[in-house]
Order: C-alpha cells, then structure tokens, then sequence
C-alpha cells in the first residue's frame, strides 16, 4: 500500500505529464492534418515524405490520447483512493512500474497476460 507522501508523488508525477501530453497532442494535431497539393505549403518535401510525416504524426497523437485518458483514469483511482492496484488481480502494482508509467492500471504479470492475450 502507497503512502500519503508516495500517493502525492504519483500525482504530481501525473499532473506533469497530464501537462506534457496536453501540449504534444496540440502540436501532433497540426501535423495531422491533411497534406495540401499545393508545393509551397510543402516546401523541398515530396508528397510521398510529406504523407509519411503525417501518418507517423497521426500514430503519435493516437498513442498520446490513449496514454492522455488512461492519465486522467489514473488521477481518478487516486481521488477513489484506488490508486496503485491491478484492476485486474487488486494486488497492488510495484513502485518501480509506477515510478515508469505512474498511470500503469495492471501490475506487470496482469499487463504481460492481457497482452498474451490480444496477440
């Protein structure tokens, strides 16, 4: 069981990176966009970069929502005083994982079958 001190670590820790999401998913949103035909938006860049660039961009700002809610899920379990345990098993996650991914929601033997599971 985490402590008060640990708990307000973890959350810190959250809001931080709640933050830096926030501002990548912005700037991933603008390089998202659609390519234009038009070759003074692209510059040098061939069209075949330009779109490379731009799924490369679509699969990151995938991967930032996904890690943005599972973030605010986390804030949650802290505000239900849930925070640090496996959803799936309720034992609870290594600090070490925490202190890695603090918005972890399954201890590492949970997270290694869940994706056993899916593959």
């Amino acid at each position: 069981m985490l402590s008060d001190k640990q708990v307000k670590h973890y959350y810190q820790k959250l809001m931080t990176l709640k933050q830096e999401l926030q501002d990548d998913i912005e700037l991933a949103q603008d390089s998202a966009k659609t390519v234009e035909l038009d070759q003074t938006s692209t510059g040098r860049v061939s069209r075949g970069d330009a779109l490379q660039q731009q799924a490369m961009a679509k699969a990151g700002l995938e991967r930032d929502q996904k890690r943005f809610i599972k973030v605010i899920k986390a804030l949650s379990r802290i505000s239900d005083d849930d925070y640090g345990w496996c959803l799936r098993c309720d034992e609870p996650i290594s600090e070490k994982r925490l202190e890695i991914m603090p918005e972890a929601e399954f201890c590492i033997d949970c997270e290694a079958k869940k994706e056993t599971q899916q593959s």
